[in-house]
């Protein structure tokens, strides 16, 4: 199972995205059965995250946090936080639309939870 977790301000087709990480979860090997938390936030919230746990005081892309324990009986591996901010950045400098380039950060957070 897929939780997108976003504000009403960002402009995030929730079937779609969750419909391609679904895909991307697959071609991974993750098991159906697992839940996955995607949450995105604002710059500032981002830095507060990167700084608490990573110390770094940088709005980052993306970060991924691996749990890889079971909540009412559902496995659950992890939270990948998307900056939104940052991902509209990163589109327009790469000439690609923000879903590509969201779906690109969800695909590397979900790859780094399973290292």
């Amino acid at each position: 199972m897929i939780n997108i977790i976003s504000s009403s301000r960002y402009r995030i087709n929730r079937k779609r995205l969750k419909t391609k990480t679904e895909e991307i979860l697959k071609t991974l090997g993750v098991p159906e059965n697992e839940t996955l938390n995607i949450v995105f936030v604002g710059k500032n919230k981002m830095r507060e995250v990167a700084k608490t746990y990573k110390n770094e005081d940088v709005a980052l892309p993306v970060l991924s946090f691996a749990y890889k324990q079971t909540v009412d009986d559902e496995p659950i591996i992890g939270e990948v936080f998307i900056c939104y901010p940052q991902s509209v950045l990163l589109a327009a400098e790469r000439n690609r639309k923000v879903e590509e380039t969201l779906l690109t950060l969800i695909k590397h957070g979900v790859e780094n939870l399973l290292k």
